[in-house]
């Protein structure tokens, strides 16, 4: 297992890497898209819609004609909604339990969840395009997470933060991972080379209180995105959301921390 998720994520890097080098938006748009139409499609799998396939070319098209109309439309309003959507409809579930997923509420939540998927992969086009170094210094806030989360937890972690969703997770860990965030982020504001950055433009622009307010909502939304998927493939009997990466699982498996977390990061970084 662990040669095959080595050999999947040396792959992964050798698409990946010439593309963010290159920082050609045309090869981005289309390595992004292909990444999203498999997104979709597991997200229509895990709310076990029919045609998932379907869907995802539908919802595809619809991204590729917003990246080359991206000044058409209010980025602003859509990295709202999505951040709503989150707060006021798929957080709450993680408290109350995901409905029948065949019943309406749930073809309700797939809908919220395509269209946040949806604004998380535009915000991602829109960092992108500022630098591939600013795009990569707002995932790395989720990376440093999940990484600080996963010592601290092993390290220190008592109480369960969801058992009935993701057992092996803790407060400590959660904690251990927003003290880490915190700490990396700040240090962004005064290492060399590292200026323009979205951590570092936040803290010059907005000031302590605002930045680590901020760093602490993104560090809680990252984690309630991946107890959100988790919830999904719960509740249909999935391990992992597809096998698309051998050893990984599949792409939302990969992003499903990134998924609330880019579009309130954008949100913030529109905020003058």
């Amino acid at each position: 297992m662990l040669k095959t998720r080595v050999a999947t994520a040396l792959v992964l890097l050798a698409i990946l890497l010439p593309v963010l080098y290159s920082a050609s938006f045309i090869a981005f748009a289309v390595l992004a898209l292909v990444f999203f139409a498999a997104a979709i499609w597991e997200c229509q799998r895990l709310f076990a819609k029919p045609a998932p396939l379907v869907m995802a070319v539908i919802w595809t098209g619809m991204l590729g004609y917003f990246y080359f109309h991206l000044e058409s439309f209010s980025q602003l309003l859509l990295f709202a909604f999505a951040s709503a959507f989150w707060i006021f409809r798929l957080l709450p579930t993680l408290a109350r339990g995901l409905p029948d997923v065949r019943g309406f509420t749930s073809g309700l939540l797939s809908a919220l969840y395509g269209i946040s998927i949806f604004a998380c992969f535009v915000a991602i086009a829109v960092f992108f395009k500022y630098s591939p170094m600013y795009l990569f210094s707002v995932m790395a806030i989720v990376w440093v997470a999940d990484i600080g989360a996963y010592f601290s937890g092993k390290a220190l972690g008592k109480h369960k933060l969801a058992p009935t969703i993701s057992p092996g997770k803790s407060w400590e860990g959660a904690i251990g991972g927003w003290v880490c965030v915190v700490a990396l982020a700040t240090a962004t504001a005064f290492i060399p080379g590292l200026e323009n950055t979205f951590t570092a433009h936040l803290l010059a622009r907005k000031g302590w209180l605002i930045f680590v307010l901020a760093m602490s909502v993104l560090t809680a939304a990252s984690v309630v995105g991946d107890l959100f998927e988790s919830s999904l493939k719960r509740r249909v009997g999935m391990k992992d959301s597809s096998k698309l990466l051998p050893g990984h699982g599949g792409v939302l498996d990969r992003i499903d921390a990134l998924i609330p977390v880019l579009p309130l990061a954008a949100l913030l970084d529109l905020w003058r």
